[in-house]
């Protein structure tokens, strides 16, 4: 019946129908309903929601753990009903809790019609991967909550993403025994966070080429600028890249709002935009107005 009314019926089943393909998954990082759409526009087949995003485009700030569960879900499901029927995986930071505050957060996000969620293993309030100053838990009670949100599922579909932030704490090792017991806990997916070098890149998907794994290409963040190639001969299942989108926004934003400060009008910076009509037609006017029509009161 139209976008508007097209939710997915099982999208952590569309995942991993996805992640059965040969070719890496290419999930671009949106920080709110419209670079969903503008990723989709570009023929991606799934989204991430980006936490370090989500900060940034809700509170205007740094990824320092200041939103809580319930405003991380309601952006989920504000992303999710804007591109459905495409899977998002999204950030769910760590989890919001001890395990019985997991339980309710993979709940939560399933509700919210996401595909899948990453966990981390941080301290709370926890910082973006790329930042210093990271803390992480003990190893055993990541444990505990990746069991706790295996079992907390309704689908066993909906994906779980266990992330590890151990490699800039404790050094790659123990991130990897760290991977290791979060596998074996149940996690469909591994995360390990910051990886510095090709050398332990290699490392990473030499040791878990058993389990899918995710691959982070953070803008400007630790982890080496691989292509695309090198990280699908590698084996890695799932690439995000979490704030180019972001980033290129705030640039574009920042050329037209000096322009205008500087000249008074936006004259000077109207061919860098796209055209009004052309806007209301990507967002979904038409599609609004047909259903007006539709549903229009008969005399």
């Amino acid at each position: 019946m139209g976008k508007l009314m097209n939710p997915a019926s099982n999208p952590g089943a569309r995942l991993r129908e996805l992640l059965s393909r040969p070719e890496p998954l290419m999930a671009p990082g949106a920080f709110d309903g419209l670079s969903a759409r503008l990723i989709e526009e570009a023929g991606f087949d799934a989204v991430y929601m980006t936490g370090f995003g989500a900060a940034a485009s809700v509170l205007g700030r740094p990824d320092v753990g200041l939103l809580t569960m319930t405003e991380m879900v309601e952006h989920a499901r504000q992303i999710s009903q804007a591109v459905s029927p495409l899977p998002v995986i999204a950030d769910a930071d760590t989890g919001y809790g001890n395990p019985i505050s997991v339980i309710r957060t993979v709940q939560q996000y399933e509700l919210a019609g996401v595909a899948a969620i990453h966990i981390e293993d941080q301290v709370a309030p926890k910082k973006c991967g790329h930042m210093a100053g990271k803390e992480v838990i003990p190893r055993q009670e990541m444990v505990s909550k990746i069991e706790a949100a295996v079992a907390a599922r309704r689908s066993s579909d909906f994906g779980i993403i266990a992330r590890t932030d151990a490699r800039s704490v404790e050094g790659l090792e123990a991130a990897i025994d760290r991977a290791r017991s979060y596998r074996d806990a149940g996690a469909d997916v591994l995360f390990i966070e910051a990886p510095e070098g090709i050398d332990e890149i290699e490392r990473v998907a030499k040791t878990f080429s058993d389990v899918p794994l995710l691959y982070n290409w953070a803008e400007g963040g630790k982890t080496p600028p691989l292509t695309y190639e090198q990280i699908k001969s590698l084996g890695f299942k799932i690439i995000i890249f979490p704030v180019g989108a972001l980033l290129s926004a705030t640039q574009a934003m920042r050329l037209v709002l000096k322009s205008l400060r500087e000249e008074g009008t936006p004259l000077q910076v109207m061919d860098r935009m796209i055209p009004f009509q052309e806007f209301l037609n990507f967002i979904g006017l038409p599609e609004v107005q047909q259903l007006e029509l539709r549903y229009k009161a008969r005399p």
